[in-house]
C-alpha cells in the first residue's frame, strides 16, 4: 500500500485512538468475576509482591506523571483502594488487571502498522506502542502484585 507520510501519520493517530478506545471500552465491560489471572498474567515470585519494580524501576518516582483512565467508560480508579464493600484490596487488584489486560491490548495493533506505514514510519509507530503502554501497564501491575499481597494477607 502506498501511503504518504502525512497520510500515514493520520492513519496512524486515527487508528490507535479508535483502537485505544475500543480495547479500553471493552475491557471496561468485562464482569469484575472475569478479572482472575492466567498463564503469564500471574504475579511470579522475582516480582516480590511488586517491591521489584519499586526498587528496579523506580516507579514511585514517575508513576504520578501518567494517566489515570480507569473511569473514562464507567470504571473505577486505580488511585485508590475501593472502599471494603466495593471489594477493598481483591478489587484493586482485579482493577489493576483489567488495565493490564487494556495496555497489551492497545499494544495488541501495533503489527497491522505495518500494512500501510513505510520501514521508518512503522519503527515509530512500534516505539509510540511501547513509550505509550510500557509504563502503565508496569504500575498496573506493580500495583497489582502489591494489592494481591495484602489481600491474601487480610483473608489468611
Amino acid at each position: 500500500m502506498d501511503v504518504t507520510w502525512p497520510a500515514a501519520v493520520a492513519i496512524d493517530a486515527a487508528v490507535w485512538l479508535v483502537w485505544s478506545a475500543a480495547v479500553g471500552w471493552r475491557q471496561s465491560r468485562r464482569a469484575v468475576a472475569d478479572l482472575q489471572p492466567r498463564g503469564l498474567e500471574r504475579i511470579r515470585p522475582w516480582e516480590r509482591n511488586g517491591h521489584w519494580y519499586v526498587q528496579h524501576v523506580g516507579i514511585r518516582r514517575w508513576k504520578g506523571w501518567l494517566p489515570e483512565a480507569g473511569t473514562w467508560f464507567g470504571g473505577v480508579s486505580k488511585g485508590r483502594r475501593p472502599p471494603t464493600e466495593q471489594g477493598g484490596w481483591g478489587r484493586l487488584a482485579a482493577e489493576c488487571l483489567r488495565a493490564e489486560r487494556t495496555h497489551v491490548g492497545i499494544a495488541a495493533a501495533t503489527p497491522v502498522f505495518v500494512v500501510w506505514n513505510p520501514a521508518g514510519l512503522f519503527v515509530a509507530n512500534v516505539m509510540f506502542a511501547v513509550i505509550v503502554n510500557a509504563p502503565c501497564y508496569v504500575v498496573s501491575r506493580s500495583a497489582r502484585a502489591r494489592a494481591e499481597a495484602v489481600d491474601r494477607r487480610r483473608h489468611a
